[in-house]
């Protein structure tokens, strides 16, 4: 057998004694679209379709091109007013 070829490996399944096909095996999740091109999505990189998105993205919550806003709760502001 070649080294880094993909073979159709078949298993027999002692109970029912069916061959099952491993090369048929279904992904977890659907394909989405890239966050950052729009392209479908890769499993290595998931949900992005590239490293290069995947660092894009990254680099742009490194930089503070991302910004979570902050959620004051009443309690806080009645604290600021007794002052």
């Amino acid at each position: 057998m070649p080294i880094g070829k993909l073979q159709d490996i078949k298993r027999t399944d002692t109970l029912t004694d069916e061959k099952i096909s491993t090369a048929n095996v279904t992904p977890l999740r659907p394909t989405r679209p890239c966050p950052e091109c729009k392209r479908p999505s890769q499993r290595e990189h998931y949900p992005f379709c590239s490293a290069r998105c995947r660092n894009v993205d990254l680099n742009r919550w490194l930089t503070g091109a991302y910004v979570l806003p902050a959620v004051e709760s009443a309690d806080d502001s009645e604290d600021e007013q007794d002052s």
